[in-house]
């Protein structure tokens, strides 16, 4: 006698449960590879950026070495010889390019890098004083981002063709708004014209949230995006059909089952997200006049002082690097199957 649809989703849960257990060892050398093989991924791109970096350095038009004595005397002014020839000695410049990579290399190992060519400090403490308000305003948005995303996709998607339509096209409009745009206008509607938040961000939670929607708004679309598609396949599932059979409520099924299998895109997304917003924040922390790494990048460039466009380039890929390795961890604990190198149904 076939099944009945209220045994099906028990059949689909049987295959996973009746499967046979594992031997602990091999599981755990299981993991241990996955997280050598995922450590040296995360070693190779640091790598590459640091390779970059120095590259980006010492392809650079120009004589090094005039650049550092411009940038000091404020205006390009006539030098003489031994003026350049202390300079060159100081950072190395007339050591081999290969002698210097190296010392490159090893000063990023002990975590030097390198002195500001105008400041005269360490580059990490003038990255470090800055680090903070960046970080904040990153994980502020990419929490805005989830809210808005979740709620969005949970009110519209499987709700019929014209509301879920609207939703997929909320979510491709959003998903392009650029963020110097996107910026300005939340400033001019909401700081100047209706006096809600301040024009000056600043570090008050005031203050935080219209830079913090800047960056959240076009996030939320292309996560939303990434995630209504699965969502709504899910609801397609037979567990749908047995939470239904049990009396649970649309929206509790939504939150509760369908939202979980639903999320795995938004969850890798998240990890790309993370060195997006920091990106992001060299425009947002312009457009708001706030402190943070972003204005300190825009700074350096003007003035040409390498060693800080270099620390923040490394700084973004090493943050980059660790996010993505808490989104493999997240993965295995939303959906263990991940854990195990299969592909959830």
């Amino acid at each position: 006698m076939p099944a009945s649809s209220a045994d099906a989703p028990a059949q689909v849960d049987a295959r996973f449960s009746a499967a046979p257990l594992e031997d602990p060892g091999a599981r755990l050398r299981r993991t241990a590879r996955r997280v050598v093989s995922r450590l040296l991924g995360a070693l190779l791109v640091l790598w590459g950026a640091a390779t970059a970096a120095f590259l980006a350095q010492a392809v650079l038009p120009g004589d090094r070495a005039t650049i550092i004595f411009n940038i000091r005397a404020g205006q390009p002014i006539e030098r003489t010889p031994e003026e350049l020839a202390a300079i060159n000695a100081q950072y190395g410049f007339q050591d081999p390019v290969l002698t210097q990579y190296l010392h490159h290399l090893s000063g990023l190992v002990r975590g030097d890098l390198g002195e500001s060519y105008q400041q005269f400090r360490p580059v990490t403490d003038v990255i470090g004083e800055q680090l903070a308000p960046t970080l904040v305003l990153t994980l502020t948005a990419i929490a805005l981002a989830w809210a808005g995303m979740v709620v969005w996709v949970v009110l519209t998607a499987g709700r019929g063709r014209r509301t879920a339509g609207l939703g997929a096209a909320v979510d491709t409009a959003t998903a392009g708004l650029p963020h110097y745009w996107l910026g300005i206008v939340l400033l001019l509607v909401f700081a100047l014209q209706l006096r809600w938040f301040p024009v000056i961000s600043g570090n008050s939670p005031a203050g935080l949230l219209l830079p913090a929607l800047t960056l959240a708004v076009p996030l939320a679309g292309f996560m939303g995006q990434a995630t209504r598609t699965e969502f709504e396949r899910a609801l397609q599932q037979p567990f749908v059909l047995s939470a239904r059979t049990r009396g649970a409520g649309d929206l509790a099924i939504r939150l509760r089952h369908v939202l979980r299998h639903a999320a795995l895109p938004a969850v890798t997304l998240s990890g790309w997200a993370l060195g997006a917003t920091i990106s992001g924040a060299v425009v947002v922390e312009t457009v708001y006049t706030r402190a943070g790494i972003g204005r300190v990048l825009v700074t350096a460039v003007n003035n040409q002082d390498l060693p800080i466009v270099t620390g923040v380039v490394l700084l973004v890929a090493a943050l980059y690097v660790v996010a993505n390795l808490l989104v493999d961890l997240v993965h295995g604990l939303v959906d263990p199957r991940t854990a195990k190198g299969g592909r959830p149904s």
